[in-house]
C-alpha cells in the first residue's frame, strides 16, 4: 500500500464515521472560542464546558474582559489546569485584542500568536474551527494518532514538524475537518494506553505494535 492509498483510505474511514465530526468546545464565537482554546491545555474539554457559561455570561466579549482583573477572572476559571497563568494571559489577551485589534479577533497565525498565552496549536483551532481556514492544530491526540497510523513519518518529532507532514499529506479542503478526525479518533479509540483497536476500522492499516 502506499502513502497516497493509505491516505486515502483513512480519509474514506473517517469520512464515512465521522461525517460531522467537530469540537468539543462550547463556543457561540471567535472569541469564546478563542477563549476556551487558551482554557483547554493541559485540561479537558468537559472540564472548560463546565467553566465558561459563566465566564462568557460575565464577560462576553474582549472589551468586557479587559476591563476584569486577574482575580476576578480566577474565581471563573479556578478548577482548570494552570489557573493562574491563565486567568492572567486571558486579561492581557483581552487587552491586546481591544488595543491592537479593535476587540475582533485576527484570522491569521503571526496576528493571532501575537497574543499573550496564544501558541501555535491554539491560534490553529482558531483558523480551523472559527473561520474554517485550513489549518491542522496538533495536540497530543493528533501527534499520537498519526504516528500510529504512519501518516506522518517517524521523523515527524514535534507539533510542528507532524503539522508540517499533515498539511502535506492531506488535501487542503479536509484539513480543518481532518484535526477533529485524528483528536477524536485519539480521545475515544486510538487512547494512549490501552487502545480499543477491537472497535478500530483502520486496525488493518495500523503501523502501531499496541495491538499486535
Amino acid at each position: 500500500m502506499t502513502h497516497k492509498q493509505r491516505i486515502d483510505f483513512i480519509v474514506d474511514y473517517f469520512g464515512r464515521t465521522m461525517p460531522d465530526a467537530a469540537s468539543e468546545l462550547h463556543y457561540e464565537n471567535a472569541f469564546q472560542l478563542l477563549v476556551a482554546t487558551m482554557l483547554s491545555a493541559q485540561c479537558t474539554d468537559k472540564r472548560v464546558n463546565m467553566v465558561t457559561p459563566a465566564l462568557f455570561t460575565r464577560y462576553p466579549d474582549a472589551q468586557t474582559m479587559a476591563h476584569a482583573t486577574e482575580e476576578q477572572l480566577l474565581e471563573y476559571v479556578s478548577s482548570v489546569s494552570y489557573p493562574n497563568s491563565k486567568a492572567r494571559h486571558l486579561v492581557q489577551m483581552a487587552q491586546m485584542l481591544c488595543n491592537d485589534f479593535d476587540g475582533i479577533v485576527p484570522s491569521t497565525m503571526d496576528e493571532l500568536t501575537r497574543l499573550p498565552g496564544v501558541g501555535r496549536k491554539t491560534a490553529n483551532v482558531v483558523m480551523a474551527v472559527a473561520f474554517g481556514l485550513a489549518a491542522m492544530p496538533v495536540d497530543t491526540h493528533v501527534f499520537r494518532v498519526s504516528h500510529r497510523l504512519a501518516i506522518v513519518p517517524t521523523t515527524a518529532n514535534t507539533p510542528e514538524k507532524v503539522e508540517k507532514a499533515l498539511v502535506a499529506a492531506l488535501p487542503t479542503p479536509l484539513l480543518a475537518k481532518a484535526h477533529h478526525w485524528l483528536l477524536l479518533h485519539g480521545r475515544y479509540t486510538c487512547t494512549s494506553r490501552a487502545p480499543h483497536c477491537n472497535n478500530c476500522g483502520l486496525k488493518t492499516i495500523c503501523k502501531s505494535k499496541t495491538h499486535h
